[in-house]
């Protein structure tokens, strides 16, 4: 299998692996095989459905984390946190993947 693992601070954070052997792996999983990138109607309507970024503090509310620890664990203060959270400020793509990933919302991981 033609793995690429990407490692941030020395530490493996993605792996990535050729389309085809992402599809047998799905279909392995029982889950349906992915749309290409540009992707179809419904995919578009279900990005159209992500919550703003301005729903960053109910998210983190509902599943119990505190904003300072959201934010260390995303990587910023939590006074940008704030920022994000008030809609003041439309966060860049490693901070946009780093909330996707502590909150949970995979849309997020990918750039609007």
């Amino acid at each position: 299998m033609g793995i690429q693992v990407i490692s941030r601070d020395g530490q493996p954070e993605y792996a990535v692996v050729p389309w085809e052997q992402y599809q047998a792996l799905l279909k392995a999983a029982g889950q349906a095989p992915a749309e290409a990138v540009g992707g179809s109607n419904e995919q578009k309507s279900a990005e159209a459905s992500l919550p703003a970024f301005s729903e960053v503090a109910q998210l983190r509310q509902s599943k119990g984390i505190a904003a300072e620890q959201l934010a260390r664990n995303v990587g910023v203060s939590p006074a940008y946190l704030a920022m994000i959270e008030s809609g003041e400020r439309e966060p860049g793509d490693a901070i946009r993947r780093a909330l996707a990933w502590h909150l949970g919302v995979a849309g997020w991981s990918e750039p609007s």
